[in-house]
């Protein structure tokens, strides 16, 4: 059982910067994959970035590769996602998820995660 608890959205100028934070509690984190999902109104919940339970594989959607970076620290049971060059349109709402597996590929599928957090806001003004 994993619980999640993601911080360090807030209100940010188009071109700026922001990491988001997902602390996780419970054993043995190092055998969950991490990902990180966001969902603006009105859209559906989407890939953003995700990362190997050793932390040697990550994964990213096409609309964030250069710009955000996923890493882990599996010493502080944490994950972190480190987003520069904002847009308007990376506004959305941020969610950490969970899955337990020792063969990690990325998957974009939302339902492959079993665990979540409860999600950050991240607005992007223009």
């Amino acid at each position: 059982q994993v619980q999640l608890v993601e911080s360090g959205g807030g209100l940010v100028q188009a071109g700026g910067s922001l990491r988001l934070s997902c602390a996780a509690s419970g054993r043995f984190f190092s055998n969950y994959a991490m990902g990180w999902f966001r969902q603006a109104p009105g859209k559906e919940r989407e890939f953003v970035a995700g990362i190997s339970g050793s932390g040697g594989r990550t994964y990213y959607a096409d609309s964030v590769k250069g710009r955000f970076t996923i890493s882990r620290d599996n010493a502080k049971n944490t994950a972190t996602l480190q987003m520069n060059s904002l847009k308007p349109e990376d506004t959305a709402v941020y969610y950490c998820a969970a899955v337990r597996t020792l063969f990690y590929s990325g998957t974009h599928q939302s339902s492959e995660y079993n665990y979540w957090g409860q999600g950050t806001q991240v607005t992007v003004s223009s």
